[in-house]
């Protein structure tokens, strides 16, 4: 923003410091990742620049990292590249493993959360909805709680939520519980929970859209015959539907990169990047994760750069001017 011409010099000169205070805060925030960036292309097993890295010699970077992401834990990695080799990658490589256990269970932990989310939003904006703040409170809580709690909370109830697989009830449940008949090392459960800490990002993005959400369009629609559902599918819907993706994005992400919940409730085969990334730095610390750490960042910026969009969007659908 450009300073007034009337501006005092003491103004001009707050107005330029602020300026180099923000630009240095922001890089030092961004440095992590500048550093690791660059070091996912190391030719050799360190964490630290080569000196062929410093010169800028083409011998000092490699893809190496990259493509071990793909032959890790592969049952003949060095065989030619054919369609054989593919399907060994895709179904020993760990670290695919990992990413496909994250992008199942984060769509469906998603959708579940956004769902729930916006349900609970709408009927937290309505204005004779009682215990308002209580219940909206209570719903935010897993952002609020530390993530330790909420993790240790989960495996208690988990580990004691089972049934009689003998059961009809049982049976019918028993291809999505442990052979214990429980919640705990289950697919079902990491979703459940990873939803769980996703519905507070869906309400707080949902209630945000709905603030500005004009409730006479509602009855402009009831007022010409349309029943509540088509009110909802036809008017509403649309309006808050850039709210409701974002919420949907940042629940995908809260479960993409959450880790100690999968620690405490998942099994060996609910093996998520972040828990491959846990083990990788425990037992086998490898520059392969700096390359995964540089996928995620480019994954995170598409998002984010996506709900920026749906900001603006949303903005000019309310008649306001995007920032």
């Amino acid at each position: 923003m450009a300073l007034p011409t009337y501006a005092s010099p003491l103004e001009r000169i707050w107005h330029w410091a602020y300026i180099a205070i923000c630009v240095a805060i922001f890089f030092f925030l961004i440095a992590p990742i500048v550093v690791v960036i660059p070091l996912s292309f190391n030719a050799e097993p360190y964490f630290t620049f080569t000196e062929k890295m410093r010169s800028f010699d083409p011998e000092g970077y490699s893809l190496r990292w990259y493509d071990t992401l793909l032959t890790f834990g592969m049952a003949n990695p060095d065989a030619p590249r054919t369609g054989s080799w593919w399907a060994d990658a895709w179904n020993n490589a760990r670290w695919i493993g990992a990413a496909k256990n994250s992008i199942i269970i984060g769509i469906f932990s998603t959708i579940l959360a956004t769902v729930l989310g916006t349900l609970a939003a709408l009927g937290l904006s309505r204005p004779e909805m009682p215990f308002r703040r209580i219940i909206m409170a209570i719903l935010i809580s897993p952002m609020i709680v530390p993530i330790i709690i909420t993790a240790t909370g989960m495996f208690f109830f988990y580990s004691s939520a089972c049934v009689d697989t003998t059961s009809t009830f049982g049976r019918l449940l028993a291809p999505v519980l442990s052979n214990s008949g429980c919640l705990a090392n289950t697919y079902l459960g990491v979703i459940l929970a990873h939803a769980t800490l996703g519905i507070p990002f869906v309400i707080i993005t949902v209630t945000a859209t709905l603030i500005g959400f004009d409730q006479s369009l509602n009855r402009a629609a009831a007022s010409l015959g349309a029943n509540p559902r088509t009110t909802f599918f036809k008017v509403t819907m649309p309006l808050i539907l850039p709210g409701v993706i974002s919420g949907a994005l940042f629940a995908f992400v809260t479960s993409f990169d959450e880790v100690v919940a999968v620690l405490f409730i998942a099994g060996p085969d609910q093996q998520t990047i972040p828990r491959q990334m846990w083990n990788g730095i425990r037992e086998q610390i490898s520059p392969a994760i700096l390359a995964v750490a540089t996928l995620l960042v480019i994954f995170s910026i598409a998002l984010l750069a996506t709900v920026e969009l749906l900001r603006r969007r949303g903005e000019r659908l309310r008649g306001l001017t995007p920032a």
